[in-house]
């Protein structure tokens, strides 16, 4: 699901509880400061946005800790699909300190201690 507005926290626990019981997988837009949430596979979060007009070099997975919430250890920048030797990416991590940057902002939109 592409998120359109921030979530609380123990919303995102129940959602973990899902697939994984601790972390949901994320694929962040950074262009269009979008995320999509909730899915066994970055890659079918990924298809989603790009089905929604997102492009590919702008789509960043991410995975996220909701116990780790406030802490550096809520966000895990570590996909598949972030393997990309023509951006200059050529491991799963997010290497660029500029996209973690903007991944982290984005993140902290949607998500927080008590959302509305």
């Amino acid at each position: 699901m592409i998120l359109e507005s921030a979530i609380s926290i123990e919303m995102l626990k129940n959602i973990a509880s899902e697939y994984f019981e601790d972390m949901v997988k994320a694929v962040v837009d950074i262009d269009r400061q979008i995320i999509a949430i909730n899915s066994e596979l970055h890659s079918d979060l990924e298809r989603i946005l790009l089905e929604d007009g997102s492009r590919q070099e702008s789509l960043w997975g991410i995975n996220l800790y909701p116990e780790y919430f406030g802490t550096d250890n809520f966000i895990e920048f570590d996909s598949l699909i972030n393997i990309r030797p023509w951006q200059d990416n050529r491991s799963r991590y997010v290497e660029n300190d500029n996209t973690r940057s903007q991944i982290i902002k984005i993140v902290g939109k949607y998500f927080k201690k008590d959302a509305a």
